[in-house]
């Protein structure tokens, strides 16, 4: 039996796993994490995950969370600026599910339906028929992010992490539904809808660092970055917007995930023909 399983699926690691995931554990963590006492991790930390440090500015770095945030040089995340293109807003490892009723994915340790990822059936229904792309971040990758392309944005949702006691019916395979904290927002935008933009924590308390609110997007600007804790992003597409591309959706079909880069293009907006009246 791993770790993971005795965690979700034993009497004892349930209870164990709520104490791990409890907000006041996590906020003791991380202001360890935040304060210069941490700052031995990092060259373990550098050499055990094989990080290349000359790619990365690594002045004014004092505790392990600064480390972790780290920014990378200019010029080595080259963001592609072809308004038609959709591009990776991250370093991670991608999968690629169609959405359809009651699709469950998974994402770190968990199982959601789009319903019960943005907590609103009636926003889950705007992407029946669409894509889902989910992109794994490793300790190793580089852990800030950018926005999916330019637009106009929504404020930012903040859904909290929790253990349920009861199950979605969708989920009823799933020995412990638990729900990472997560926090997203709406993008409109020209060329491939509205646009959900969404981060994910690890465990029930992840740590998310936006730095907007409601306003405007530049594609590939820096949307905000991950401490320790928190590791995958999340896109959500409307039906009929995008074709992604089909190396990616090949891998995803084998439950591959493939490897890609911040700026890089993983698919194309669709040519929309005018009804003639």
């Amino acid at each position: 039996m791993t770790i993971l399983e005795f965690l979700y699926n034993t009497v004892p690691g349930r209870f164990l796993l709520k104490s791990l995931t409890d907000p006041r554990l996590s906020r003791i963590c991380g202001h360890f994490l935040d304060s210069e006492l941490s700052s031995f991790l990092i060259q373990p930390f550098v050499k055990q995950n094989a990080i290349q440090l000359s790619d990365y500015e690594t002045t004014d770095i004092k505790s392990f969370n600064d480390f972790f945030s780290r920014k990378i040089k200019q010029g080595k995340r080259p963001i592609d600026m072809e308004e038609n293109h959709l591009i990776a807003p991250c370093d991670g490892l991608l999968s690629v599910w169609k959405i359809k009723e009651n699709t469950v994915f998974p994402v770190k340790q968990s199982h959601y339906t789009i319903s019960s990822l943005l907590h609103s059936k009636k926003l889950a229904q705007r992407y029946h028929g669409g894509y889902c792309l989910v992109y794994r971040l490793c300790v190793n990758h580089y852990h800030r992010y950018c926005y999916v392309d330019s637009g106009q944005k929504s404020r930012n949702f903040f859904i909290p992490g929790r253990l349920h006691t009861v199950r979605p019916v969708a989920l009823r395979e799933v020995p412990v539904f638990t729900e990472n904290s997560r926090e997203y927002t709406l993008i409109r935008t020209e060329k491939f809808g509205t646009v959900v933009q969404m981060e994910v924590g690890a465990m029930l308390v992840g740590r998310i660092v936006n730095h907007e609110e409601k306003g405007s997007t530049i594609r590939g600007k820096e949307k905000g970055y991950f401490q320790y804790g928190g590791s995958t992003i999340i896109v959500l597409i409307e039906p009929e917007q995008v074709q992604i591309r089909e190396d990616i959706l090949q891998s995803s079909a084998l439950a591959k995930e493939v490897p890609v880069k911040m700026g890089e293009v993983i698919g194309h907006a669709l040519e929309h023909k005018r009804t003639i009246q």
